[in-house]
Parts: C-alpha cells; sequence; structure tokens
C-alpha cells in the first residue's frame, strides 16, 4: 500500500497527526460531529480499492477502556454507505473490520446482548439472500418484539447480512496487533497472533480502508429501534496506530 494514497479528514477539532505511526484525537467538549480520520476512498472515478483478498495488519492502542471510550472507533474495510462524511454515498452497508461503540450505541450482533463495546465483526446487508427479506422486514420488526421470537427468527436474519461478531476481551489502552485476512469464503480476526473470529462468509466488496475515531453513536436494533446523534466528550480521546499494512 501507498500512504500517500491515504486520505487525511479532520472534522471540528479533530486531528490526524502522522509520522512514525498516526495519532487520532478528539478534543473534549466537542458539541457537533467531530472525526479524525485515514481512507483511501479518494481512488479514481470514487471507486473502492479492496475486494476479497485483501489483508490489513497493524498494531495500536487508545486513551481509555471499552468502558469509557464514547463514540466510535475502528479500522478496516468499509463502503461508507452514509457518507464518507464529507461525501454522500448512498448503498447498503459492507463491512469486515474492527470496531468499537459506546453506549448509547446499540447493533445488532447479537440478539440479547448489547451491541455495543470493541468488536471484529463482519456484515453485508446487499447479498441477493439479504435483498429477499426487505418485502417482509415489517413483519420481521413486528415478530422481533416478542423474545421468544426473536431468538428463534434473528439467527436466521444475521446469517442472511452476513453479520459475525465476536467480542474482544483486551484492554484497549495497551498496545496490541490486529489482523484482518478477507477471503472470498468468510474472514479471520487475530489480535496478537491469537484467532478471534473466522467467519463462514465476508462482504462482497469492494470496499474502502478506513481508521477513524470520532463522537457518533447509532442506535439500530432487531426490535425496529433506531437512534442516531453524537456523545458528549467529557475530555481528550485519542488512538495511535503503528505498522499499518494493507495488501492484496
Amino acid at each position: 500500500m501507498d500512504e500517500d494514497s491515504l486520505r487525511a479528514l479532520e472534522l471540528n477539532g479533530g486531528r490526524v497527526e502522522s509520522g512514525a505511526g498516526y495519532r487520532f484525537s478528539l478534543p473534549g467538549g466537542a458539541t457537533g460531529y467531530a472525526d479524525a480520520q485515514i481512507d483511501d476512498y479518494g481512488a479514481p472515478g470514487g471507486r473502492f480499492r479492496w475486494r476479497p483478498g485483501a489483508t490489513l495488519h497493524l498494531n495500536a492502542r487508545f486513551s481509555h477502556a471499552a468502558e469509557t471510550l464514547r463514540g466510535t472507533a475502528g479500522f478496516g474495510f468499509w463502503n461508507a454507505p452514509y457518507g464518507d462524511p464529507s461525501r454522500r454515498r448512498w448503498a447498503l452497508p459492507q463491512a469486515a473490520w474492527f470496531f468499537f461503540a459506546s453506549a448509547p450505541g446499540d447493533l445488532p450482533f447479537a440478539p440479547g446482548e448489547p451491541g455495543r463495546g470493541w468488536f471484529a465483526a463482519t456484515l453485508d446487508a446487499g447479498t441477493p439472500a439479504a435483498l429477499a427479506l426487505l418485502p417482509f422486514a415489517p413483519v420481521v420488526v413486528a415478530l422481533n418484539q416478542m423474545t421468544a421470537l426473536r431468538r428463534r427468527l434473528w439467527p436466521g436474519v444475521r446469517a442472511r447480512l452476513c453479520i459475525h461478531a465476536a467480542p474482544l476481551a483486551v484492554d484497549m489502552r495497551e498496545w496490541h496487533t490486529y489482523e484482518l485476512r478477507w477471503r472470498p469464503d468468510g474472514c479471520s480476526f487475530a489480535v496478537d497472533g491469537r484467532a478471534v473470529l473466522a467467519t463462514p462468509s465476508g462482504p462482497r466488496g469492494p470496499l474502502g480502508f478506513v481508521c477513524w475515531l470520532d463522537n457518533q453513536y447509532l442506535a439500530l436494533t432487531p426490535r425496529g429501534r433506531f437512534r442516531a446523534g453524537v456523545v458528549d466528550m467529557p475530555g481528550e480521546q485519542w488512538l495511535e496506530v503503528t505498522d499499518l499494512r494493507l495488501g492484496d
């Protein structure tokens, strides 16, 4: 990967500093959406570069533990379906990444569990199997209001959406090595050389690379609950990354 192809995006006080690695920081007290990010979304024609066969390796640490970090953060492959956020690019979401979300965020990783914390995860909402669910979405949401039915229905919905996730029981404040291998038949994730998630399927792509830290939240649950916004930042937060390597 040519690091000259990476774009730095700094919004509302977010900062990206580069040298031997990268340091992403957000100021305390931000009143609007704040973001510190690098990505390669600016390929010729706005096309994404990465497809199955891509690999990611980096070392990272955060200023806060998972219990106290605010907003969202992570690194991996993503199609920026709601904007990058400097340009709108509407699409159904696809991702293979290491992803963090704080309260009040709540994403549909598994039924009966809070969809927040530090995860390895995949998602592809545009597969033919996922699209076949669209006419039945209101019925699925209605049935998911009942716990017993949700436990029976949601695993099948997750499989159609290519949702696979595993929580990462590591101290985010310490340096760890993160690796992702995205293959046509699935994705494998490792932390410090230890396998943490292997999926039977992965996103179709193409996707862009992104590494970011921001102060937003998204709640989208199997019961149809949707909320989005920004969280309070009582003090500075940061993410440091070294030895970033991308390949295909």
